[in-house]
């Protein structure tokens, strides 16, 4: 239905409600003028809350006539008797279209306020959606379409002025040209369009302009757009802000492990290298050397080119487990076999340590790779004897905890600090007080706490400081129907 119909429809509906209330009091039931005069006033105040002021006027009027007519004496003329009755007239009259005019004003006043509130909830969820990402270009890609969205625009378009870009909404075909929105950002003033025209919405944070925000098809305030503006601002803003910050600790981060590679470079492989060097220069230079000499020089190198061996081993083992290079033969082992394994292979480092064994002999299988666990157990053994005491005692336990087996090893060495503990299982970290004392290059734990969670489990530390340290880690327990054998 057309406005103009609507509209003439609304003024005969006014015209047939005085008529109904006529024929109602003249009809069917006879009241007094006062009674009639305040339903008719009723009837007003209610086409007026409904259809607004200029159709509550017109009824006014059709009701005094109606009410002059057939209500006041004398009945059915236009003439009115009694002085008296000419007040009641006017005083009808006036009421009622006073009492429009107040009816209209708090209906377009709630209208402005459900207006407002929807403006509100249509901002907060624009908000919302401007937080979700936090790279600049993803976020500059998605206002526009999110404009659409949120505010029914048929196009959007958003300029940056540092970019030089423009990024449009999918229903925005290059129609808003990039030279009026650079035209429009170099003005930076607000420009609202008429009848969802396309309106221009400057992107300013504070007094520096980043752009220009051009949609059209959406019948939105000005306050509304301005708010929009800013919102998009505070966003852009925001979301380079998280980038600077997130490559600034990107770089922190690798500054930190170059130093520390650099650090175990420095103090761990140059060790090994400056004993063989001095050994094969002294076998070199000194032919006449005893046989028992000759014998600690080459004992010297063969140990150290081992040391050697392992540590590059250990870059090769992080690299490939970094890099997802790794592939797992899992199948149902025995806790205790691998134990044993990790036992005799670390023999010559428990030389003058105690290791007690706690595993109950009834103890469940769990699903794992025996090579790479092995390597976890000997990695937590070393671990344990660099940190302790000579001669003090190693234990080695496992146990079932809910679906997982649980293998710790404990120590009775210096303990943890609360402020370390998070940073152990980082690559090339070694412990401040510890550091310079104890061997190593910061990779045994990460390749350990790697190879655990490429098994799906989880490794944890718990330590006191002069008391010792505890780490342990769960398998999976082996069922009837076992993992794949293979995992990449």
């Amino acid at each position: 239905m057309s406005p103009a119909l609507g509209k003439t429809f609304r003024f005969i509906a006014a015209t047939a409600i005085v008529a109904v209330i006529v024929v109602f009091y003249t009809r069917v039931v006879k009241l007094n003028p006062t009674t009639v005069a305040l339903t008719f006033l009723l009837a007003v105040l209610i086409v007026s809350a409904n259809w607004g002021l200029t159709v509550a006027v017109f009824m006014s009027l059709i009701a005094a006539l109606a009410f002059n007519f057939f209500f006041l004496p004398p009945i059915g003329k236009f003439t009115i008797a009694d002085t008296q009755n000419w007040l009641a007239l006017f005083a009808f009259l006036i009421t009622a279209v006073v009492a429009s005019n107040l009816s209209e004003r708090v209906r377009r006043e709630a209208q402005e306020a459900d207006e407002r509130r929807r403006d509100v909830e249509r901002l907060y969820s624009f908000s919302q959606q401007l937080l979700v990402t936090e790279n600049v270009v993803e976020l500059l890609n998605a206002i526009p379409r999110h404009l659409l969205e949120t505010f029914g625009a048929s196009q959007a378009a958003v300029y940056v002025s540092d970019r030089d870009r423009v990024y449009r909404s999918a229903a925005d075909d290059g129609v808003l040209s990039k030279e009026a929105l650079k035209i429009a950002a170099a003005r930076s003033e607000l420009v609202l369009g008429r009848d969802g025209d396309v309106c221009f919405v400057p992107i300013r944070m504070g007094i520096r302009s980043l752009g220009i925000l051009a949609m059209s098809g959406s019948n939105v305030s000005q306050e509304t757009l301005e708010a929009v503006g800013s919102l998009i601002a505070v966003a852009v803003e925001r979301a380079a802000a998280v980038e600077k910050v997130t490559r600034t600790e990107a770089a922190r981060e690798s500054e930190r492990l170059r130093s520390a590679l650099l650090d175990s470079v420095t103090h761990e492989f140059r060790t090994p290298l400056t004993s063989i060097k001095a050994s094969v220069s002294s076998l070199l230079t000194q032919p006449q050397l005893a046989g028992e000499e000759r014998q600690e020089l080459l004992t010297v190198i063969d140990e150290e080119s081992d040391r050697l061996n392992r540590l590059v081993g250990e870059a090769v083992e992080m690299a490939q487990l970094d890099a997802n290079e790794v592939k797992l033969e899992l199948h149902a082992h025995a806790i205790r076999e691998v134990i044993d394994a990790a036992l005799d292979d670390s023999k010559q480092v428990l030389e003058g340590h105690r290791v007690e064994v706690r595993v109950p002999e009834q103890l469940p299988s769990a699903i794992m790779d025996a090579m790479w666990i092995t390597k976890v157990l000997r990695h937590l053994l070393e671990n344990a004897v660099k940190y302790s005491q000579p001669e003090s005692p190693i234990f080695v336990s496992a146990e079932v905890n809910r679906d997982r087996l649980l293998t710790s090893v404990a120590d009775r060495g210096s303990g943890i600090d609360d402020l370390e503990r998070s940073l152990i299982f980082d690559k090339f970290y070694r412990g401040q007080s510890q550091r310079y004392r104890v061997q190593g290059t910061g990779m045994g734990l990460a390749i350990v706490k790697a190879i655990v969670e490429a098994h799906g489990g989880r490794i944890s530390v718990t330590s006191q400081l002069g008391h010792g340290s505890v780490f342990s880690f769960g398998l999976p327990i082996a069922t009837e129907r076992l993992a794949s054998p293979s995992l990449g």
